[in-house]
């Protein structure tokens, strides 16, 4: 008799609390159910199971040994799962949820690279800056920018995100440029409602301190869409926030202005998010560890300070 079997047999019973019960799910007799958890009792030298005519309950020992020996079965399914997955090709389903102007930005081209090289592998990305909640409707993972709220999910970084402060010469000439965050209360910005507290931006004091400060703005123009919000701004109708693979095309071409450059913006951190499990789907494997190798060797433009 397999070691392996006996360890199964024994957490079988006891989560389904009887012999019948643990033969029937895997398969097998009550008498064999029985053989198997006597054999591993022998194998320990201990008694795992009080055993009556009316009852089965485990012994504090048996009780302890199965919360050890557990962990070991799942952590060997896992391995066992793992190995047949990538010993064929990936194949199934990938839902994903991205913020929409960084899924169309940069997201797609690094999709499209995974998608020419798992041919079997269906993607399914919803571009949306809607949070959804990843378990309730049903997606593998997410990408998130920003700082993550405390939850069960798996995170992963993948990189930072550099913010630009930056406005159009049109506005500049008009109204002048800032100095000096302390500045932005007498200018007009474009706020951008995507981020998590639009109305206050975050700049390193500039005092030597290194303290991270925020600014209260105001701005008649409020857009829930990066790409809006660089539209306003190219039109000299402000000051905007924006991240760096949204703002640096604009600032290679001169169609828009740094501001601001002695004063940091704090990056936001970009993420794949997913639901912890026991066994990871070996496609959904392939996707992170290929989005975490691809933003560590070829950061998108705008990734780098």
């Amino acid at each position: 008799m397999d070691r392996l079997d006996c360890d199964r047999m024994f957490v079988t019973v006891l989560e389904t609390g009887s012999f019948s019960a643990a033969a029937l799910r895997l398969g097998t007799s009550s008498s064999q159910a029985s053989k198997l958890v006597s054999k591993l009792e022998q194998q320990l030298g201990v008694q795992l199971f009080k055993r009556s005519t009316r009852a089965l309950s485990p012994t504090d020992v048996g009780r302890s040994y199965y919360e050890r020996v557990k962990n070991l079965l799942d952590a060997f399914e896992t391995l066992d799962a793992s190995v047949r997955e990538s010993a064929t090709t990936p194949t199934g389903r990938l839902k994903i949820s991205a913020p929409g102007s960084f899924g169309t930005a940069v997201l797609s081209q690094v999709l499209v690279a995974f998608a020419r090289r798992y041919p079997l592998i269906e993607l399914d990305v919803s571009f949306s800056d809607r949070a959804v909640n990843i378990v309730d409707e049903g997606f593998d993972m997410a990408i998130r920018i920003g700082n993550l709220s405390d939850s069960s999910l798996v995170a992963r970084k993948l990189g930072d995100v550099h913010v630009r402060i930056a406005a159009s010469p049109i506005y500049l000439e008009q109204f002048g440029t800032p100095q000096h965050w302390r500045d932005m209360a007498q200018h007009q910005c474009i706020i951008d409602t995507n981020f998590r507290d639009p109305w206050h931006w975050p700049f390193v004091s500039g005092d030597g301190s290194n303290e991270i400060v925020t600014m209260p703005v105001r701005g008649r123009l409020r857009f829930a869409n990066t790409e809006a919000c660089l539209q306003a701004v190219m039109a000299g109708l402000g000051i905007a926030r924006l991240p760096g693979f949204i703002a640096t095309p604009a600032l290679q071409q001169g169609d828009i202005v740094r501001l601001l450059d002695n004063f940091d913006t704090p990056p936001l951190g970009l993420f794949v998010v997913y639901p912890p499990a026991r066994h990871l789907a070996h496609r959904a494997r392939l996707l992170i560890d290929f989005l975490v190798s691809h933003f560590t060797h070829f950061p998108p433009v705008g990734f780098l300070p």
